[in-house]
């Protein structure tokens, strides 16, 4: 086969392969058009969508630290003048009460944002504060079921505390073993365990306190947990106090 014969064959196979490229692009067009729009329309709503959420994230923020400063509010005494713009309460309930509606307006409306998980469990706080038990229990059963770990791990510490106050100590000692068993940043094994060992002292239940304090001091020997079991085992006796001679 001489080289114009090669040539001719090699343009032909070329005007080949373009000619069905084209009639291949001109035939599906429509699908190759609405193929491109899918994908640019989805990355435009990734886009959006980031953006969005960015500026419902920096509203729940503002919106949870203005309800922090309420709930910090300085509690007034009768008769105290109150500085100009500056705001406090009288009680600690009448300050919870004030906090507890600025933090459940924020989960309730950016509920999907750290900000909002923060302030329902702070809804959850503050409810206890106020004395409205039931409405914390649930507030904070909620965030104890909920995807972050360490802010569910701080709603189980809550409510085990809730349920100290109101005889359930079954239930405590529950939390308190779930706590120990699955430790987390903001609640972690020696603080769960320390707990639960000054639960069973309340309760009269001395062999028990005394267990977890002394495996706490070998487990933590180093650490703050450690410490406080081994003062708990090994407390310092009391000083007697010196008499001042008439």
């Amino acid at each position: 086969m001489d080289q114009k014969t090669r040539q001719a064959l090699k343009q032909d196979k070329f005007v080949s392969t373009t000619t069905h490229s084209l009639e291949w692009a001109s035939e599906h067009r429509q699908s190759v058009m609405t193929a491109t729009w899918i994908v640019l329309a989805a990355v435009l709503a990734a886009v959006a969508g980031g953006l969005v959420y960015n500026m419902r994230s920096d509203a729940a923020a503002a919106g949870f630290g203005a309800a922090m400063q309420v709930y910090q509010s300085p509690l007034t005494q009768p008769g105290e003048p109150v500085p100009p713009g500056a705001k406090a309460y009288a009680t600690s309930a009448e300050r919870a009460k004030a906090a507890n509606a600025l933090f459940l307006a924020i989960a309730d409306k950016y509920g999907m944002t750290p900000s909002g998980a923060n302030a329902r469990y702070f809804a959850g706080l503050t409810y206890s504060d106020a004395g409205e038990t039931q409405q914390a229990e649930d507030a904070l059963k909620r965030v104890a079921g909920g995807w972050n770990k360490n802010l569910a791990a701080l709603a189980k510490f809550s409510l085990a505390q809730l349920y100290r106050n109101s005889g359930r100590d079954a239930q405590a000692i529950d939390l308190y073993n779930q706590l120990s068993a699955k430790p987390t940043t903001t609640v972690p094994y020696g603080i769960a365990q320390l707990q639960l060992a000054e639960l069973y002292q309340s309760e009269g239940k001395a062999k028990q306190a005394k267990d977890i304090y002394a495996s706490l001091k070998d487990k933590d020997a180093k650490g703050p947990a450690g410490a406080i079991a081994a003062e708990k085992l090994n407390p310092e006796p009391a000083r007697p106090q010196m008499r001042i001679p008439q």
